[in-house]
Parts: structure tokens; sequence; C-alpha cells
């Protein structure tokens, strides 16, 4: 089920501004930095506030166009309940219900057992695993 936003159930519309430390694709899970700055998150499985990358609506860009080092990333705090649009991690394959934590890279991928932090349940199934995955994107209910 492809979508064009990021946000697609957001209950309190908390966004912030950072500049971005490195390039980053909307629906990346993001983290600031000791400068201030976002990353992807890189701790996998690492615990952390839930910020995700959100398109750029204000300058008429759409999800599939990266921010470049330095620019302004649109950074979205969801909270319980909203639905976000993120990134899974390549060769993962995962099912409607199953917690995903962070990958490590910006991306997501299935919790085995209770290791990780839990970000969020997956609202549809992806397999990242084909010769031809998808674009990796999937819907997810935070937790």
């Amino acid at each position: 089920m492809a979508k064009n936003t990021i946000k697609v159930r957001d209950y309190l519309h908390v966004v912030e501004e950072f500049p971005a430390q490195s390039a980053i694709t909307p629906g990346m899970l993001v983290e600031i930095t000791s400068d201030k700055e976002v990353k992807p998150h890189s701790v996998e499985g690492g615990a952390a506030p839930i910020m995700f990358a959100n398109e750029d609506e204000f300058q008429g860009k759409t999800i599939e166009d990266a921010y470049a080092q330095g620019a302004l990333v649109q950074c979205w705090l969801p909270q319980r309940g909203d639905i976000a649009y993120g990134i899974l991690d390549d060769g993962e394959d995962v099912t409607t219900g199953d917690v995903l934590i962070s990958a490590g890279n910006g991306k997501l991928k299935a919790q085995d057992s209770s290791e990780g932090t839990p970000i969020g349940i997956a609202l549809e199934s992806v397999d990242m695993t084909v010769s031809e995955p998808p674009s990796g994107r999937i819907l997810v209910l935070i937790v």
C-alpha cells in the first residue's frame, strides 16, 4: 500500500527542524547529535526518542527526495497510535504484527525475541529478501 507521505496518521503534529549531518531519506528514523544536527539512528535496537525524517513538503519535495548534508530536516516526533511510513532494512522479511526496532542505519528491522527497544508494529507484510524487492517502505503503528 504505497503512500506519498511519512505522516500517515498524526494526532499531535509535533515537528522540529534540525540540520542534516549527512544525507537523510524521508522515512528514516533519526537521532540528534551533540552538534544539534540529525543523522540516521545509529544504534541497532537502541532506545531513543522516536523521530522520523518527514518529506520537505514546504519546498514541494516528496518522500523520494533525500535531504543533503546541511539541509534543514523536517523531523516528526510521532506519538503512540500514530502511523508512520518508515523504511525497512535490506534483507528483512516482516509480516503484519511483527515488532520493529532500529536497524542502526536509520531503517527498521524485525525484533528477534526480546532484543532492542520497540519502535512500532508492522501494519503490512514486506519482504526485502527477494531478488527485486519492493521500495522498502512499510506502514508502522508507533508503540
